[in-house]
């Protein structure tokens, strides 16, 4: 089983990045938080800090971009490849009511004639491979069915699917029937997002879907970071590993933030995930 990480924007920067490859070396990709491009090409500095090889060193690591303007996904994506990278995520996920009210994350799934222009003119005229993220509507699971058609056009490197409509946000259960329509018909390779928590969420969800061959994992890796090694050699965490784990995130927010109350307040996001996985050791 390949097992991805998936990005949480503030969450899973490279402070994050770094501190989880080196306790637990178990993921396959780490998806970069989402980069949305503006109008003069510029990277943030709190982008270009994320995405900087320097500071993803020793594992494969796929920016994400946030956009409707197939423009601005371009260039944006050809300054990555100056950086290195071959592969570029496309979010069509978000369900953020200030991205989804500008047409971008799963609000473009509500578009998708422009959704099919959009990506008609990405993969026409970029060599960077692309992946796409994506929900399966924006408010009812039917709209995936023509969604899938359009997806079905082009050559993606991968499609990761999270099976909730927009207006679910993370409430509700991900529709595990729309999924499975999707691994009868995406002429693509699929790769699952939603819900697998706990190593028995895993079992479960592969119980029901032996032929899925690659999940992300977001809110999981947060609540228990030892679940990836778990997945794959069957070892579970050990408290020892989850101090060293934690110090680890700690001194570098450290080494590159200013002020304990800056830190502070970026530990307290870090410790909303992390706290709820505590009990199970």
């Amino acid at each position: 089983m390949k097992i991805y990480a998936a990005p949480l924007e503030g969450i899973t920067g490279y402070v994050f990045r770094n501190a989880f490859h080196s306790c637990f070396d178990c993921v396959d990709k780490y998806f970069i938080p989402f980069i949305n491009p503006n109008q003069h090409g510029h990277l943030s500095s709190r982008e270009r800090q994320d995405i900087l090889p320097e500071n993803n060193q020793g594992m494969y690591a796929v920016p994400q971009i946030l956009t409707n303007c197939a423009e601005d996904f371009l260039r944006t994506a050809k300054k990555l490849s100056q950086y290195g990278y071959t592969e570029i995520n496309l979010n069509l996920g978000c369900p953020s009511k200030t991205v989804v009210t500008k047409g971008r994350g799963s609000g473009f799934l509500a578009f998708p004639e422009e959704l099919d222009r959009f990506l008609d003119k990405i993969f026409s005229e970029t060599e960077t491979e692309i992946s796409v993220k994506t929900r399966i509507g924006k408010e009812q699971p039917e709209e995936f069915e023509k969604i899938l058609e359009i997806y079905n056009r082009y050559p993606m490197k991968e499609l990761i699917v999270h099976p909730r409509v927009q207006q679910d946000f993370y409430k509700n259960h991900p529709n595990l029937e729309v999924f499975a329509e999707v691994m009868k018909n995406s002429k693509n390779p699929i790769c699952y997002n939603g819900d697998l928590f706990s190593y028995a969420d895993y079992k479960t969800f592969t119980e029901q879907f032996p032929d899925v061959d690659t999940v992300m994992i977001g809110r999981g890796l947060l609540m228990d970071p030892g679940l990836t090694r778990q997945i794959k050699t069957g070892e579970k965490l050990r408290k020892e590993e989850l101090k060293a784990y934690h110090d680890k995130v700690y001194l570098g927010y450290q080494n590159v933030l200013s002020g304990d109350k800056t830190i502070l307040f970026k530990m307290k996001e870090f410790w909303g995930f992390f706290g709820a996985g505590i009990y199970k050791l």
